[in-house]
């Protein structure tokens, strides 16, 4: 019997990689590809999104940055093989309020630093994995992947931040503990804004802090199994140390805290 639960369970797990693979390239624009730079607004949630193209990066630690976590080494390339669509703010309260209007769900319990979510612009917190998930399916997306999230994170930039900390994150040395408007500081080269710092953003990936060692080069998807999901970016309340674009930690798929949130990305718009 435990043989052939496994067996369901490894055909489960072969049908949802497949799935998801064919996910990243269905309804991609073709030979017309828009530019990195020209965000477009998704009619479903109101938020603007950026064509990332396709191309290759070194993931993981960044040379010369000695704040680096085990989890992060070793640095490995990686080759993006199919353009993608990002969005260019996490997901906003306006946004997820849309959301759970329109799908009939209720809201994250709001934080005490936006208490009723008076701030709709403020990113969406206390938001668990898999409800990020249900949003950014309802959007026309998904979740992105981990070397999806950062290749687009270092727009073209190999070092640990894209610029001055105090100028494109709010981390706990400048947010007053709480999350801040998104598009507040500086964006990174392909136009993306708070990819580091205000909220830590669920991606697709299943944890595993030894991935990087065996991690394929083209379109790694992350671990076929887990019990833990990847979080990006640090946040309001973590040390500048976190908000560097390879730092990655985990997190129980149902865990809602006031430091996680999201941005979508795939094929949000169909051709």
């Amino acid at each position: 019997m435990k043989y052939m639960r496994f067996q369901i369970v490894l055909k489960l797990s072969t049908l949802f990689r497949f799935a998801f693979a064919m996910s990243l390239a269905i309804g991609l624009p073709g030979a017309q590809q828009p530019s990195a730079h020209s965000p477009r607004v998704n009619p479903k949630d109101g938020l603007k999104y950026v064509w990332i193209q396709p191309g290759n990066f070194m993931m993981g630690c960044s040379p010369g940055d000695n704040d680096c976590f085990e989890p992060e080494r070793p640095s490995h390339p990686v080759r993006i093989t199919r353009g993608f669509w990002m969005g260019q703010t996490e997901v906003t309260v306006t946004a997820y309020k849309h959301y759970a209007d329109s799908a009939r769900v209720p809201m994250p319990p709001a934080p005490e630093f936006n208490v009723a979510w008076n701030n709709p612009d403020m990113p969406i917190a206390n938001v668990a994995w898999d409800d990020a998930q249900a949003y950014c399916r309802w959007a026309g997306g998904r979740l992105p992947t981990e070397a999806e999230w950062e290749f687009a994170a270092r727009g073209g930039n190999a070092e640990a931040r894209f610029g001055a900390v105090d100028n494109i994150a709010w981390y706990s040395g400048n947010s007053a503990m709480a999350t801040h408007a998104v598009g507040s500081k500086a964006a990174n080269g392909f136009g993306l804004l708070d990819v580091l710092g205000n909220v830590w953003e669920w991606v697709n990936d299943w944890w595993d802090e030894a991935y990087y060692q065996r991690s394929p080069t083209d379109d790694p998807f992350g671990p076929e199994f887990g019990t833990l999901h990847v979080l990006r970016g640090g946040s309001w309340g973590g040390l500048a140390r976190f908000a560097r674009v390879s730092t990655r930690i985990r997190g129980y798929p149902g865990s809602t805290k006031g430091f996680n949130g999201f941005r979508c990305a795939g094929a949000v718009f169909k051709p």
